[in-house]
């Protein structure tokens, strides 16, 4: 009666002595036996954040480095919201402040000369900071006021006046 230790669990068990001699009788059960077998890793749903374990295929195959639980999940972030910090193109919010103006409620009007058209007017930075994208920074400017105040100092100081 042999009794010998499972590979993966370390529990005692019993095996046939004929096992034994052709090799197997090494795990305890089949489901032992499957988990030892397994070359892939564990991974975070990029959705739900759900620990799920992926097969070394799909780990070398994914382009995005994204891995999701299942198909509902991955169409759920595909489809969800991705703006700001979560959008794949997010590039630390370096050219994100005209988005952050107009969703702010600002509204699209010079604050030199008051022209409304949207196509001419840009967003500019008071400070000069591009990084610096807080609201306070930001005010809209014409594109021929916006070159003004950029390269005339007498214009850049009248717009800290206002």
């Amino acid at each position: 009666m042999p009794i010998v230790s499972c590979k993966l669990c370390k529990k005692e068990f019993y095996t046939k002595p004929n096992w034994l001699r052709i090799g197997r009788g090494k795990y305890c059960s089949n489901l032992c036996r499957t988990n030892a077998t397994r070359r892939g890793k564990k991974v975070k749903c990029s959705n739900c954040e759900n620990i799920v374990y992926k097969t070394l295929k799909s780990l070398n195959n994914s382009k995005s480095g994204k891995y999701f639980c299942g198909r509902a999940c991955s169409l759920a972030w595909l489809n969800g919201p991705r703006n700001g910090k979560k959008h794949h193109r997010w590039n630390k919010g370096v050219a994100s402040y005209r988005g952050i103006l107009e969703k702010s409620g600002v509204l699209p009007i010079c604050l030199r000369c008051g022209k409304t058209d949207k196509r001419i007017l840009v967003v500019h930075h008071k400070d000069q900071d591009r990084k610096n994208n807080e609201l306070d920074n930001l005010i809209w400017l014409c594109m021929n006021c916006h070159f003004s105040v950029h390269h005339y100092k007498v214009e850049r100081n009248g717009l800290k006046m206002k």
